[in-house]
């Protein structure tokens, strides 16, 4: 484990039995409020972006806003929220995707994305997978290519990364922490 990894894992806390009994919740708001590891995360996602020759930045609701608009800022690139459905003013592109117990749907901005863009994708979390699919088919639809998607925490026991690899088309999938 690099010493990175080691300060991120350091500031998120365990909260049992939540949303519901059984659930161990990875809390990240203790690493948000660490100035050095929130640096050291945007830094760190920062660097991967730049590394896949990213030119804008998009994250997924909520806290995909959180971490990505500072990489973004870090970068020099543009953000763009990924939102719920009916939060975004004026014309949008929408992505439907399936959930374990229903289903759900995103949508951008069309005009926030071209032809040339290459997008990476920040988000907190990779569980199941499907949000983060639909948000690589939102980014096709719109004329963008998906350059790398990144996470902080990989929950590996829910087969997100499977999920996602005939998606990505060879582009990277980074997570910082398996959890």
């Amino acid at each position: 484990m690099t010493s990175i990894q080691e300060l991120l894992l350091s500031r998120i806390r365990d909260v049992a039995d939540y949303p519901e009994p059984g659930v161990m919740f990875k809390d990240i708001t203790p690493l948000l409020a660490d100035p050095a590891a929130f640096t050291a995360l945007t830094d760190t996602l920062a660097e991967l972006a730049t590394a896949t020759g990213a030119t804008k930045i998009v994250g997924l609701e909520a806290r995909g806003f959180i971490l990505g608009a500072p990489v973004a800022v870090r970068a020099g690139l543009g953000f763009i929220p990924v939102r719920k459905a009916g939060k975004l003013p004026g014309a949008t592109l929408r992505q439907a995707y399936d959930l374990e117990y229903g289903s759900a749907e995103i949508e951008v901005h069309a005009e926030d994305l071209s032809d040339g863009d290459r997008v990476f994708i920040v988000d907190d979390v990779l569980a199941t997978g499907g949000t983060a699919e639909a948000a690589i088919k939102l980014i096709e639809r719109a004329g963008a290519r998906v350059s790398g998607v990144a996470v902080l925490m990989e929950l590996g026991f829910l087969q997100g990364r499977a999920r996602l690899e005939s998606a990505l088309n060879g582009a990277p999938l980074e997570a910082l922490l398996q959890v």
